[in-house]
C-alpha cells in the first residue's frame, strides 16, 4: 500500500472560535485516535486534497512536531456548499495490529459477456479489509474473463491471502448487465 507523509501542528486551542480561524488560514481541524490518547492537530487544506480526491488508498506517515505516527483515514466532513474539508478523523495504525481499510479494486480480463454484447457495470470500486499493515495491497485484482452475460460476482467469491473481507458477502461487486441490443438479439435467436 502506497504512503504519504505529511506534517501536521498540533492544536492546543479546541473552540469554535479557534476551528474557524484555522479554517481561514485555510487549515483542516484533524485528530487522531486508536493510540494511547486523542490528539488534535491541524492539516494544510493542499495536503489533505491530496488524500481526498484520488482513488488511492494512503497510510500517512504523519510529522506532528517532531513525533511521527502512522496512520489510515477514517472520516471527511465537508462544508455544506462549498465541499471543503472541514474537518478530518484519522485512525492510528501499527505493523503488529491487524486494522480495517477500503482499499480500491481492478477489474482485469474482458468479460465473455461484454464480448456477447453486455456492459459491465462495477457496483463497488472499493472493499473493505481487515489485515495487517505488511499484507495490504494497493488494489485488489478482480478477474471478470469467465463472467457472462446477466452473471455477476459477489463478495462470497472472492478471497485474498491474509485479508479479511468485511462488506456483506452478497453484495455484487461487478456484473454483466444485458443491453437492449444484446436483449433484441437473444429474443431475434430464440424466434429462429
Amino acid at each position: 500500500m502506497r504512503t504519504l507523509e505529511l506534517k501536521g501542528s498540533l492544536r492546543t486551542d479546541l473552540g469554535k472560535k479557534a476551528t474557524k480561524a484555522l479554517r481561514r488560514e485555510e487549515m483542516v481541524p484533524c485528530e487522531l485516535y486508536g493510540g494511547e490518547e486523542n490528539i488534535h492537530f491541524a492539516i494544510s487544506e493542499k495536503d489533505i486534497n491530496k488524500l481526498l480526491y484520488t482513488p488511492e488508498t494512503f497510510i500517512v506517515k504523519f510529522d506532528i512536531e517532531g513525533k511521527e505516527f502512522t496512520a489510515v483515514m477514517r472520516e471527511v466532513q465537508f462544508h455544506a456548499t462549498s465541499d471543503k474539508a472541514i474537518h478530518a478523523d484519522f485512525f492510528q495504525v501499527f505493523e503488529d495490529k491487524a486494522f480495517e481499510v477500503q482499499i480500491p479494486i481492478k477489474v482485469e480480463g474482458f468479460a465473455k459477456g461484454v464480448q456477447a454484447g453486455g456492459k459491465l457495470a462495477v457496483n463497488l470500486r472499493k472493499l473493505k479489509v481487515k489485515g495487517l499493515m505488511k499484507d495490504l495491497p494497493e488494489f485488489l485484482p478482480i478477474d471478470v474473463t469467465e463472467l457472462g452475460l446477466g452473471k455477476s460476482t459477489q463478495i462470497r467469491e472472492l478471497a485474498f491471502d491474509n485479508l479479511e473481507l468485511l462488506n456483506a458477502k452478497n453484495a455484487v461487486v461487478v456484473q454483466v448487465k444485458l443491453t437492449r441490443a444484446a436483449r433484441a438479439a437473444a429474443q431475434a435467436a430464440a424466434a429462429e
